[in-house]
């Protein structure tokens, strides 16, 4: 995203009185105590209707409304239970002077609405919002210009992490949004007016949320660690939309190179297959069954479905496809990862990795950002392996390798520099107090 946009941002909410920043966190977010154009008394309140958007002529007019905000809040209903990809039914949206829904199911084309969200100068707010962003990418082949997402910048200002929405507001906004149809199935038509106002409260709190936290980051000099966050969460998303990661599927670990390949095979056609059908992947084929007919490697029909569970499947029509898929595994076996002959990790890497990993939680919860955001315990071992020449070129992940996490960027100021120094014997830690919550500390050597 723009990184001048969120400094700027910052620069015009950072001049906000105490009063107001008190007004906000403690949930008293009133006209008085904020710009006239951000009061949400402006918005809908539960007793009046909200606008749903339903004909293409409201849709374009909504998107002529959205061209001149400065921020959008957006979030979406779907059901992903029966589908290859999810079904969206309800898209919330929310600026400063309105609260809307699109009812997508019919209103099947909305693409409009996507488009705006991927141009222009506003931001972008979502909690969560990678599901949105999917939605995006296969409509338009975009994501928004400028996206701030909440539960994020969350991340920067507290120790938990995924926090939830309604968690979210609570600690930030002294608010808690209404609940109560959490088991809509939101397919079904019509709609009553608690589930709008339910979805409609999932759009309600993010701009003064993003409010909030610009304010917050600000003070603590986290602006860029955030951009760079949501820059490679980003683009971590868009890479996911239809990446075909085999290796994903549970219980391949032990395998063979052999069964590695008739694994991916496997996993290729039931891809295909399902989203020929529109249904999701392992209600094709179960990842286990996957993996037995990999250790046993049958490639005859008959075999196939002799194998208990497989006459369960929805593949009964299929097993001289999958037998095909077998023979080709076969014949052609998965290369092993450059490196995989790499020398064995010293003895003391594991007892390091033991004794450092919770110096990643202890530097977090006293600079109250989550620890499950900046990284684990395997990322700290990944660090002293790479520290320790064991593995020089880094780790690899998804194909690629790059540096270790706690080498890079934020993480690398926050965590990896510190681990660097206790690896180099320029800092200590010792115990400063055993009752205490944190009773860890970390002291140059001399």
């Amino acid at each position: 995203m723009d990184k001048s946009l969120l400094a700027r941002s910052a620069s015009k909410w950072a001049s906000c009185t105490l009063a107001c920043a008190s007004c906000l966190y403690f949930g008293k977010f009133s006209a008085a105590a904020t710009p006239k154009s951000t009061a949400s008394s402006q918005l809908p309140t539960p007793d009046q209707p909200p606008l749903t958007i339903t004909d293409p002529e409201s849709l374009d007019q909504l998107c002529d409304r959205l061209r001149s905000a400065e921020h959008i809040g957006i979030d979406t209903e779907f059901v992903s239970e029966d589908t290859f990809f999810p079904e969206l039914c309800l898209i919330q949206v929310s600026t400063v002077d309105e609260l809307v829904t699109i009812d997508t199911r019919v209103l099947e084309n909305v693409d409009s609405f996507w488009r705006v969200l991927a141009e222009g100068e506003h931001v972008t707010i979502l909690h969560a919002g990678r599901e949105e962003l999917n939605f995006m990418v296969r409509a338009i082949g975009a994501t928004p210009k400028h996206l701030f997402d909440v539960q994020i910048a969350a991340a920067f200002c507290s120790n938990e992490y995924p926090s939830a929405y309604g968690s979210v507001v609570s600690r930030f906004l002294g608010h808690k949004p209404d609940k109560g149809e959490q088991r809509t199935d939101w397919r079904k038509r019509p709609l009553t007016k608690a589930q709008i106002h339910y979805a409609l409260e999932d759009v309600r709190y993010l701009i003064p949320l993003y409010r909030r936290f610009v304010e917050l980051l600000t003070e603590r000099e986290r602006i860029e660690w955030l951009e760079e966050e949501l820059q490679s969460w980003q683009e971590e998303v868009v890479a996911a939309v239809d990446r075909k990661d085999w290796r994903r599927v549970s219980g391949i670990g032990k395998l063979s190179p052999t069964s590695l390949a008739v694994v991916r095979e496997l996993w290729l056609w039931r891809y295909e297959e399902a989203q020929r059908r529109n249904r999701p992947q392992r209600r094709i084929l179960r990842d286990d069954l996957i993996v037995e007919l990999a250790k046993r490697k049958v490639d005859s029909p008959q075999q196939i479905m002799a194998i208990r569970g497989m006459e369960r499947t929805a593949v009964k029509k299929n097993a001289n496809e999958l037998a095909d898929c077998v023979r080709r595994g076969l014949e052609s076996p998965v290369e092993r990862e450059k490196g995989a002959r790499r020398r064995q990790p010293p003895s003391q890497l594991n007892l390091l990795g033991q004794f450092l990993a919770p110096a990643l939680g202890t530097i977090c919860r006293r600079a109250e950002i989550a620890a499950s955001l900046a990284g684990t315990a395997s990322s700290v071992r990944d660090l002293i392996a790479y520290r320790m020449g064991f593995s020089p070129d880094g780790v690899t992940r998804n194909g690629k390798t790059q540096l270790p996490i706690l080498a890079q960027g934020w993480r690398a100021k926050l965590v990896g520099n510190v681990i660097d120094d206790l690896l180099d014997g320029k800092k200590s830690i010792r115990i400063f107090n055993a009752k205490d919550s944190d009773p860890l500390v970390f002291e140059d050597v001399e």
